[in-house]
C-alpha cells in the first residue's frame, strides 16, 4: 500500500495487521484519482472527508495531491492509530484531523462546526448498508454543497441506489470485486 501521486507519491503507508480492514487497492485508488482528475481542475481548494477511513489512504492521497485539509472518521481504535501514524510519517499531521467516532455522530459534530467538504470518500464494510445510511444523511447535510463530489466504494455485486434524495449517481466503475460510485447534488 502506497501513495500513488503528488508530493508523497511512491511512499508507503502503514498497513493493517489481520483482515479487519480492507484497504482500497493501489489499482482502484489510481483509477479513482485519475477519474477525479477529470472532474476537478485541481485538488488545491479541496477539503476532504474520509469516512470509514481505515488507514486514511484515500484522504492522504488527496492531501498528497494538494488538498488543503482532510478529516478522517473511523470508530475503531486500531484504525485511528494507523491514520495518525500515516499522517505523521508522511508529514500531513497539520492538515489532517481524526475523529474516533461512528460515522453519523461524527457527521453531526462536523455539521455543528460549519465545515463544507468538496470531496467525500466512503469506504464502509461491504454489504452492511452503511454506505446508503451515510449517503442518506449527507444528501441533506450542510457538509456538502453543489460543488461537492461523493465517492462510495462497495462490493461489485452491491448496487447502491442511483439517487438518494437530491444526490445523484453520475458515474460507476467496477474493478474486480470493488465498485466505485460517484455522486453529486442534483442541479
Amino acid at each position: 500500500m502506497r501513495v500513488i501521486g503528488g508530493i508523497a507519491g511512491g511512499r508507503k503507508l502503514a498497513a493493517p495487521k489481520g483482515m479487519r480492514i480492507r484497504p482500497t487497492s493501489d489499482r482502484v485508488k489510481e483509477a479513482l484519482f485519475s477519474i477525479l482528475g477529470s472532474y476537478l481542475d485541481t485538488f488545491s481548494h479541496c477539503g476532504v472527508l474520509d469516512i470509514f477511513a481505515g488507514t486514511g489512504s484515500l484522504g492522504i492521497e488527496a492531501l498528497s495531491r494538494g488538498a488543503i485539509q482532510a478529516v478522517f472518521v473511523d470508530s475503531h481504535k486500531d484504525s485511528v492509530t494507523l491514520i495518525l501514524k500515516n499522517l505523521q510519517n508522511l508529514g500531513f499531521s497539520e492538515q489532517g484531523r481524526v475523529l474516533a467516532k461512528e460515522a453519523l455522530p461524527a457527521l453531526k459534530l462536523l455539521e455543528k462546526q460549519g465545515i463544507t467538504f468538496q470531496l467525500v470518500f466512503l469506504d464502509p464494510p461491504y454489504r452492511q448498508g452503511a454506505a446508503v445510511h451515510v449517503l442518506e444523511h449527507l444528501a441533506t447535510s450542510p457538509l456538502i454543497d453543489a460543488g461537492s463530489l461523493l465517492i462510495a466504494e462497495s462490493a461489485a455485486d452491491e448496487h447502491l441506489p442511483p439517487a438518494i434524495g437530491p444526490l445523484q449517481e453520475f458515474d460507476r466503475r467496477v474493478y474486480g470485486e470493488t465498485a466505485v460510485s460517484f455522486y453529486r447534488l442534483n442541479g
